[in-house]
């Protein structure tokens, strides 16, 4: 697989999942594709389905909930038809996963090195020792001290940032071609956030893999992504390159976020930030048209109607009723975040 090629692609995915009260659709004709190499943040906020589009990648839904997709393929392996254990070979062995709260994540019952040396020798023929040696390699990597000494500890006996890091180094542990970090700083203090920021940034280029970052936070991904997918309501309503989206935002709800968001050097003291007014729509039972019409200061008749995902350009693309010159003039009054 050369540095150009696609590592995973997805087209048209949605989710549903029955409830007694109707049946939720929290992810909808959602599409993206991330290449070797290439970081591509999701970004949105809480509730907007960016998690369960990463569950539904890993195959790792609730049991109630129905995955479609016209296209999901993994390092040209299909996804859709794949079977229990052929998943379980390709999860932490190709395709990764950290999830966002390490202490949930990790078993307190078993020790750090218990915990990271077997997913090794489940993907791997090694033996033990090479497993224990790969472990402490990874958590040097990640920037752990000591590391010989705290594969014998267990979880509760370490702080958040080191069970977050700890968590990186197990995504790591067989090589992935892809990892899938999901809000990996939220519960952590700025300080240590902008370690693992600058961790992931680092082990990416490293190991030339493809990483997908979910976050809410605008800042993030414009520390350390190439290319984002701005989502809400379940669906993506824009894509493209970090510098083009910021710079000129075409999707009301992607102005809306960036005016929300303080620029430092740039935002005078004092001033009133931006802020989008209304509540996220309920995702249950049938849906049309734009999801953000309620809230959008340029909703008009045709919202009402299903909006397909307008294509500019390769991985440029917006869902709105707008023509670029509409939202363009709209944006004008945006902070520029380049």
């Amino acid at each position: 697989m050369n540095a150009a090629e696609t590592v995973l692609a997805v087209e048209r995915l949605d989710v549903e999942i029955p409830l007694a009260t109707g049946v939720l659709h929290p992810v909808r004709d959602v599409s993206f594709s991330v290449k070797r190499g290439e970081t591509l943040c999701l970004v949105g906020e809480s509730g907007c389905g960016k998690s369960l589009t990463a569950l539904s990648i890993m195959d790792l839904l609730p049991s109630r909930a129905q995955r479609r997709a016209d296209r999901l393929e993994f390092a040209g392996a299909n996804l859709l038809g794949a079977r229990e254990r052929r998943m379980a070979d390709i999860r932490g062995n190709q395709l990764a996963m950290v999830f966002q709260e390490p202490m949930t994540s990790l078993n307190p019952a078993y020790t750090i090195g218990n915990q990271m040396t077997e997913v090794l020798l489940r993907h791997r023929r090694v033996s033990a020792g090479e497993a224990r040696e790969r472990a402490i390699y990874l958590l040097e990597k990640v920037g752990i001290t000591a590391a010989e000494s705290r594969l014998r500890q267990y979880p509760h006996q370490l702080s958040g940032g080191l069970r977050q890091r700890i968590m990186i180094a197990m995504g790591l542990m067989c090589g992935p071609e892809l990892i899938i970090c999901d809000e990996p700083t939220t519960a952590l203090d700025v300080t240590i956030q902008a370690q693992i920021l600058s961790l992931l940034a680092g082990l990416q280029r490293e190991f030339h893999m493809g990483m997908i970052l979910i976050t809410h936070d605008l800042g993030i991904v414009a520390r350390v992504a190439q290319r984002v997918a701005v989502m809400y309501a379940g669906q993506i309503v824009e894509t493209g390159c970090v510098d083009e989206v910021f710079a000129a935002p075409l999707h009301p709800y992607t102005q809306g976020l960036l005016q929300c968001i303080p620029i430092p050097g740039k935002t005078p003291r004092g001033e009133h930030l931006g802020s989008i007014p209304g509540m996220v729509p309920s995702l249950m039972g049938t849906l049309r048209g734009c999801g953000f019409r309620e809230r959008c200061p340029y909703a008009f008749a045709d919202c009402a109607q299903d909006v397909p995902l307008v294509e500019l350009g390769p991985g440029r693309g917006y869902r709105c009723r707008l023509t670029p010159e509409q939202t363009g003039a709209n944006a004008a009054g945006a902070q520029v975040w380049t």
